[in-house]
């Protein structure tokens, strides 16, 4: 606005108020009405808002767009509509991240063990520990490529067990589980879903889910959309935080990819089919965003 642009540079004292009136063609009573006014209710509301987004928006790694924000805002007390948002976004200079394409990493096996599709593409579960899934994606180091394994709770949709190597070995993903079964100490027969790659297929993967207690479950061939939640997760995770920087060596991924994991993902990010809460959130029994600030 130009009188803003006036009175940042009356306030400097570099030049006189008629004068840049004069030169910007506007009137200086005009400028001197502007100066007085005292900001409405609506200005005011809106100003304490951009000041709530930009914490919301560096709270959550400067990651969410206009829908996680609107959910953090409804979180904290606050009703706004698309449009308002939208706007006061454009003037906080506030805008989401967009993923990257990028490519899979299943390779089959030469004799694959199969398990039947316990899924069927039906992502919840009543319960904790009822339907876990999991995929393996990959990341460039500058010292070589790194794989990560995850295991996701379909209840809650947190990672509940990861694991990091330089290797796709299925030691990598029976690691994750490890870590899962730690957390979570689930009862016999939780199911664990994946695709078709070499190690949720192999002799190995299915003697360690046998003595796991975990019922195998494989999408079919090819179908991604059979393993949406994990591929959608790792859509995320190169989105937010992969593609934003380079990675030195694994010691810096691991590290950083905890963190994103057990302090940004499982506790701050707003999932949209939780009702844009986040997995604790969700964990601790909520089920509406408006019920965290009653």
């Amino acid at each position: 606005m130009i009188f803003a642009a006036i009175a940042d540079w009356a306030d400097s004292g570099e030049y006189p108020v008629r004068f840049m009136c004069a030169e910007l063609g506007v009137s200086t009573s005009g400028y001197y009405a502007w100066r007085k006014a005292v900001p409405s209710q609506h200005q005011t509301c809106d100003e304490m808002l951009i000041v709530v987004l930009r914490n919301l928006h560096h709270e959550a790694r400067g990651n969410p767009g206009v829908r996680r924000l609107r959910a953090g805002l409804a979180a904290a007390g606050h009703r706004v509509g698309h449009k308002r948002l939208w706007r006061l976004m454009r003037l906080a200079g506030l805008r989401g991240r967009h993923p990257k394409a990028w490519k899979r990493t299943t390779i089959h096996g030469d004799q694959p063990i199969g398990a039947p599709d316990l899924i069927g593409r039906s992502f919840t579960a009543d319960e904790l520990n009822q339907k876990w899934c999991g995929d393996i994606t990959y990341v460039k180091t500058w010292t070589g490529w790194a794989y990560v394994a995850t295991v996701i709770d379909l209840h809650s949709r947190a990672i509940i067990g990861y694991a990091i190597a330089d290797h796709m070995r299925t030691s990598l993903v029976t690691d994750a589980l490890d870590m899962a079964i730690a957390n979570r100490a689930p009862n016999d027969g939780v199911i664990f879903h994946s695709d078709r790659g070499t190690q949720y297929t192999s002799s190995e993967f299915d003697r360690y889910c046998a003595q796991a207690g975990i019922r195998r479950s494989l999408g079919r061939t090819g179908i991604c959309y059979d393993n949406a939640v994990s591929e959608s997760t790792f859509a995320t995770y190169k989105k937010e935080l992969i593609h934003i920087r380079p990675w030195p060596d694994l010691k810096t991924l691991t590290a950083a990819t905890i963190d994103w994991i057990d302090n940004y993902f499982n506790t701050i990010r707003r999932h949209s089919t939780l009702g844009y809460l986040t997995p604790r959130e969700y964990e601790l029994g909520f089920r509406e965003i408006t019920q965290l600030a009653a």
